[in-house]
């Protein structure tokens, strides 16, 4: 029987995961044989991990202009196929396509153990100002803090005893390892039994994301998890939001043929929802990560399952009327002019 359109996702993912594995099992055993840390030092280490090159190009291109050797990178290399070579100030590390929350325990646990602050960030969030650092050392100065993010969650808050607190999210955000490794033995992973989170999109929030448990753990003993304003933070980081689903297709569909078959095959219905939504603004943003990519470096990156620039344009023209109010496809091309500018 065939796969609906939201049923082709999970699918999509766990084949991905499976199938990478022939790339970067190996190398992630033998990483696990020795754990091997960097070397001690009180800068920053900087995390990511990536399953579309082109977007990794834009991203360490950006670290490099804006942080250069002030930080030291590390990239989890979950698709197997990008080539040192290309990135000759970070450390990459072949490593099986497993939660983000497991990924980023890795490197805070045993990789960044040499260093107080482990700063995890994901692929599709783009550093665009050394001010960043400024904000890390102003912040962790204080050594009740237990974390400073770039980038919250702002659809909903905790209600922690009468007070509200935003959650820090995972998408941008420095750690301090000696609370949050040595001293609380705290995980970012997902889990179940979200009691104080409130809704500010009237959809009730049950879980807790990628360290929204720890966040709340930190705030109920009297942490300081420190939010950076959105002032300051919409200056010095950008990104796109739900970009993974659609590189899943991509890696998943062998031709654009496919790919339009699926974005064109579900009613229109199904575009008032979230899941369509998010494909094609995923689309779109990867696609500009190709444009950018090759301006970097001189050279295209091909996706077989890519249809053209001007096909998603033609796609979102007409499918934006049949999007919720609060969508909206601006928001890949105020992030693209963004990256254009900086790069």
């Amino acid at each position: 029987m065939a796969r609906t359109y939201y049923e082709l996702l999970p699918y999509a993912f766990k084949r991905f995961s499976l199938l990478r594995t022939l790339r970067t099992g190996v190398p992630t055993i033998a990483h696990w044989a020795t754990r091997k840390p960097l070397p001690e030092s009180k800068k920053p280490a900087l995390f990511t991990m990536n399953i579309m090159p082109p977007m990794m190009t834009v991203w360490y291109h950006l670290v490099q202009k804006n942080l250069g050797d002030k930080v030291d990178t590390v990239i989890f290399d979950c698709s197997g196929t990008l080539k040192k070579s290309d990135f000759p100030n970070a450390r990459i590390q072949k490593y099986i396509n497993v939660y983000a929350a497991t990924k980023s325990d890795e490197f805070l646990y045993h990789i960044a153990k040499t260093r107080k602050i482990g700063w995890v960030c994901d692929d599709d969030m783009f550093i665009l100002s050394d001010k960043c650092l400024d904000v890390l050392r102003q912040e962790f100065a204080d050594p009740n803090t237990a974390s400073v993010s770039f980038r919250p969650r702002t659809w909903w808050h905790f209600d922690i005893d009468g007070k509200e607190y935003e959650p820090s999210s995972s998408y941008c955000i420095g750690i301090n390892r000696e609370i949050y490794c040595n001293k609380e033995h705290l995980c970012l992973s997902p889990c179940n039994g979200n009691e104080n989170a409130v809704s500010h999109i009237g959809k009730p929030v049950k879980r807790y994301d990628t360290f929204d448990r720890a966040n709340e753990i930190l705030i109920k003993k009297g942490y300081n998890c420190a939010i950076v304003p959105e002032s300051t933070r919409d200056q010095i980081v950008t990104g796109f939001s739900g970009v993974s689903s659609a590189v899943m297709l991509l890696w998943y569909f062998r031709s654009s043929k496919k790919m339009k078959e699926y974005l064109e095959g579900p009613q229109d219905s199904a575009w008032s929802g979230n899941t369509m939504f998010t494909i094609l603004s995923g689309l779109r943003a990867v696609n500009t990560m190709q444009q950018m990519h090759e301006q970097i470096t001189g050279k295209p990156y091909h996706l077989k399952a890519m249809p053209s620039w001007e096909y998603l344009e033609k796609l979102k023209e007409k499918k934006a009327p049949l999007i919720r109010e609060e969508h909206s496809f601006d928001r890949v091309d105020e992030v693209a002019a963004i990256l254009r500018n900086n790069l």
